[in-house]
């Protein structure tokens, strides 16, 4: 696969992140949205909405086959949108406006509770947010697997030095692999984010 680079190197572009896709994740974007809807799609928070969807119907298929997706988080509205009687069946109690992961994934065979957030611009599986996130799931009945999910390498890299190690990172454009930070397991929670046994 070929990608283009930008004519500038060190063009506002490169600085703001922003770089051409690789043809087939922009194919793959495109056949999401007929014409009068891609217009209204070109913004980051667009951006933000197709890895969610590459997440739901992508990941998820290769990842967790069979898995529920028990919550997606909605930036317009600062809310989410959760089921909740699922996600209490697990012991987690989780408020809308609660500082939630990008999508909430229950991979009901093998009992984990994949949190992901989907980085278009900020926000990845840092220490701090996998601390975060450890503490709103306290009490979970299923295993906590943390994913960060790009679009592209390309801005993974600017990311890199920031993830968390005991954590995953999924990339749309490559999505039948996942890079694991450290660890013995692959894919899979650790054990200070397993259930309490009764």
């Amino acid at each position: 696969m070929k990608i283009a680079a930008t004519a500038d190197p060190g063009s506002r572009q490169e600085e703001l992140g922003q770089f051409l896709t690789a043809k087939p994740v922009a194919d793959f974007m495109a056949s999401m949205f007929g014409p009068r809807r891609s217009a209204a799609r070109s913004s980051s928070g667009g951006r933000w909405g197709v890895l969610v969807k590459a997440i739901v119907e992508v990941f998820c298929d290769r990842w967790a086959p069979g898995a529920v997706v028990l919550g997606i988080r909605d930036p317009k509205r600062n809310g989410a949108h959760l089921h909740a009687k699922a996600l209490a069946a697990l012991g987690v109690n989780l408020d809308s406006a609660a500082k939630i992961p990008d999508v909430i994934v229950h991979d009901t065979k093998r009992n984990w509770l994949l949190l992901i957030e989907a980085v278009t611009s900020a926000g990845p599986v840092d220490e701090e947010r996998r601390k975060e996130l450890k503490d709103l799931f306290a009490g979970c009945k299923a295993g906590l697997v943390f994913v960060t999910a790009f679009e592209t390498r390309r801005t993974m890299q600017s990311f890199l030095s920031h993830i968390a190690w005991e954590s995953e990172v999924w990339i749309a454009d490559d999505s039948d692999h996942m890079i694991h930070f450290n660890g013995e397991r692959f894919p899979g929670p650790y054990p200070d984010v397993m259930p309490t046994k009764p």
